[in-house]
């Protein structure tokens, strides 16, 4: 049986943090859910929440690599405002 997962959503939002982003990234293509799961919950907050999703699906594909990633930090304000958008295929 073949399934397929598809989301939406960005990594971190309102205050772009490409650090973090780019960390959550790495600690999924190593399968780290040890660090994954020690992410700070300040960071997961607001817009930031919806790596909460990404998590989840890290989960659900564990056994699964993760193929290929690919990241967009969206700024849309000189403050850092926007989403940074990630994509990736497990395989």
């Amino acid at each position: 049986m073949r399934i397929g997962i598809l989301a939406s959503g960005g990594l971190s939002h309102v205050t772009i943090d490409e650090e973090l982003d780019r960390d959550i990234l790495k600690a999924m293509a190593r399968k780290d859910l040890e660090e994954l799961g020690a992410l700070p919950i300040n960071k997961l907050n607001s817009g930031s929440s919806e790596i909460r999703n990404w998590l989840v699906v890290a989960g659900a594909v564990e056994e699964l690599d993760l193929g290929w990633h690919d990241y967009q930090p969206c700024y849309r304000t000189a403050a850092g405002n926007g989403c940074g958008m990630a994509f990736a295929i497990w395989r």
